[in-house]
């Protein structure tokens, strides 16, 4: 599902359900109104928040992704040139005595 409409979605859900209870329970038209407004509106900025949490998450993981993928990248290019990370520490701190 894209992200992109998980506001609409949760404000549209509970403006239904907030219609449904208040021609129940018989509201006047101006309860009804006032608090479907209330209802969809809370629950907009509420979805709105979920989708700025998720995408921030998303962003997150995509960074560690990229980092961890240039890790192995340079760890593939050394083994293909035939050097090794550590075997180069040790003959560099060998050629420091």
């Amino acid at each position: 599902m894209k992200r992109k409409y998980l506001p609409l979605l949760l404000m549209l859900t509970s403006g239904a359900v907030t219609c449904i209870i208040t021609f129940i329970r018989k509201y006047t038209l101006l309860e009804k109104l006032v608090s479907l407004f209330a209802v969809m509106l809370i629950f907009f900025l509420l979805g709105s928040v979920l989708k700025w949490t998720l995408d921030y998450f998303e962003g997150q993981n995509e960074k560690r992704r990229l980092e961890e993928g240039d890790v192995i990248e340079k760890e593939n290019e050394e083994a293909e040139d035939g050097r090794n990370p550590a075997q180069e520490e040790e003959a560099s701190g060998q050629n420091e005595t």
